[in-house]
């Protein structure tokens, strides 16, 4: 258990970096929720638009250091190419 000031403060401001992290990593989430639910429906529009604004969170994540550039890379990639299958079947 920290118990010099310095390390409670730490404790502290991890506590509160870790709230917000959380919360930003459940926001990728949700978004990543909604552009599978509309794959799933077919709705190649609905999609398009859920794929935009997943991106766009993924890469806000990536600025935020919530998730690895690469990791955002590779999920963003993974993402266009399931919209592109969808626009191909439709």
């Amino acid at each position: 258990m920290a118990n010099t000031p310095g390390a409670k403060k730490a404790v502290r401001k991890i506590e509160r970096r870790t709230a917000v992290n959380r919360a930003r990593r459940s926001r990728v989430r949700t978004f990543l929720k909604r552009f599978d639910d509309a794959l799933a429906a077919g709705d190649a529009q609905a999609a398009k638009l859920a794929f935009v604004e997943a991106e766009s969170e993924l890469m806000r994540a990536v600025s935020k250091g919530v998730v690895h550039k690469n990791t955002g890379s590779r999920k963003v990639s993974r993402l266009s190419a399931q919209l592109r299958r969808l626009a191909v079947a439709a």
